[in-house]
């Protein structure tokens, strides 16, 4: 028990201060899903007490178990929780927001003055560091969800399909879930790894929203309730897709971007580097709306802003409405900031749409969810897909000109080196970036590259 323990419990929060509190959050809400969920633990469980641990790790635990990125699904929930529908649009909302405004502003400066030489130089030291990044996800993913040869095996397999026989991502997903689900039958504790965060084992005070208080009424479940929620969802996902199909033809860029980006939605199992493979099979090798290295600049920039990193896929939402100039080629950017935000849209419904029909349910019990068997065999199985991305970066960075042409020391020296700064010594990420995108320019000037 601490010294809070015996204070009293906070005022009501007012909509205009939480709404505060959920603005400055998306500015400062770096260091992925790690880092952000650790500044809302700090913010809302021990400095302003509107939350407890106990029903903060419910909620987490909940999100932790949906595709989507997590961090910003427990904004959504918690603010759900406080303010009704409302409070958890401007919650989810307002997490996506200043990511969305900041990557349209860096995607266009990419897209128009990327082969300036200071720029290029830039993104030159950047590239291998991606690479790095992307080794280092694998290892953090890797060192917490292969606990036994059976896990390994699956990530194994998985890395064959992707690599060798190239198979879609979505079957990699599927196959892995009923792996999981069979084997989970037969041998329950091969399947117990990940999902969780550990118990509610700190007190900072009486919260506002406390271990026992009780679950507000908007909050209660209610069969017609649900319906409507998934009435409105299906209106705001299948309203906006139908009407670009009929109205631009399904072959439109636009239209194959909102049906691509709904699917990707549903596969963020595992974090944003598990549906990079997806993103990268649609957006560079069926569709064209941009080029391998561009997704390795676009990863980095993702790094570089606050949210959640599948914010990337606004990025090749961007670049893809600027590649193909649909609009026609005196309204570049116009095309661009439209295909963005339409990726943007269909990316983040799901996550809203999840919270709000499934928050009741989750709100019955105050018991922790734990991860179920198919959940951990996906997770194994993202291990090896992301190890494929890893070295589909690599190979693009270190050879930029094809396995015939010379190999980029320079590019080698600067992965490793971030490789170990990262893995090594965890090293801050945006620092690691910051350095090499200097390096790299200072190699660029040095050598003419």
């Amino acid at each position: 028990m601490t010294e809070g323990d015996n204070q009293a419990a906070p005022g009501p929060v007012s909509f205009g201060k939480a709404f505060g509190f959920w603005l400055k959050l998306g500015f400062i809400s770096f260091g992925g899903p790690a880092g952000q969920i650790s500044i809302m633990h700090q913010e809302l469980v021990e400095r302003k007490r509107w939350i407890s641990e106990k029903r903060f790790l419910h909620a987490l635990n909940y999100c932790m178990l949906l595709p989507g990125p997590e961090a910003q699904q427990l904004a959504t929930y918690i603010g759900w929780l406080m303010h009704r529908t409302w409070g958890g649009v401007i919650a989810g909302g307002l997490f996506v927001l200043p990511s969305l405004i900041l990557l349209i502003v860096m995607s266009w400066v990419y897209v128009a003055f990327g082969h300036v030489p200071l720029i290029a130089g830039v993104f030159y030291g950047i590239k291998p560091a991606v690479t790095a990044i992307v080794l280092q996800a694998v290892h953090r993913i890797g060192g917490r969800a292969l606990k036994n040869w059976v896990l390994w095996a699956i990530a194994a397999a998985a890395f064959g399909a992707i690599f060798a026989l190239h198979a879609p991502f979505p079957l990699i997903v599927l196959a892995a879930a009923v792996i999981g689900a069979i084997g989970g039958k037969f041998s329950p504790s091969t399947f117990v790894t990940g999902g969780g965060h550990g118990k509610a084992a700190s007190s900072y005070g009486v919260a506002l929203i406390d271990d026992d208080t009780p679950t507000p009424a908007h909050a209660r479940f209610r069969w017609l309730r649900l319906a409507i929620v998934i009435l409105v969802g299906v209106i705001l996902w299948g309203g906006p897709i139908v009407g670009l199909g009929l109205l631009l033809g399904w072959d439109h860029t636009l239209s194959q971007m909102a049906v691509f980006f709904s699917k990707a939605a549903l596969l963020t199992f595992g974090g944003a580097y598990a549906v990079l493979p997806y993103v990268y099979q649609g957006g560079v090798e069926n569709y064209g709306w941009l080029t391998a290295p561009q997704m390795i600049d676009g990863l980095a920039l993702g790094e570089t802003t606050p949210g959640p990193l599948i914010m990337v896929v606004t990025f090749v939402g961007f670049v893809g409405g600027w590649t193909k100039a649909y609009l026609g080629p005196d309204a570049l950017l116009l095309a661009a900031i439209v295909a963005a935000v339409v990726v943007t849209w269909f990316t983040f419904l799901p996550s809203f749409l999840f919270i709000f029909a499934g928050g009741p349910l989750i709100e019955t019990t105050h018991n922790n969810l734990k991860f179920t068997a198919p959940l951990t065999a996906i997770t194994a199985a993202v291990v090896g897909v992301i190890l494929n991305l890893a070295l589909f970066f690599g190979y693009h960075v270190l050879w930029p000109n094809g396995l015939g042409g010379p190999f980029d020391w320079a590019s080698a020296v600067i992965a490793l080196g971030a490789a170990v700064a990262l893995i090594r010594f965890k090293v801050n990420v945006m620092f690691v970036i910051a350095l090499c995108g200097v390096i790299g320019l200072l190699t660029r000037l040095h050598f003419g590259l």
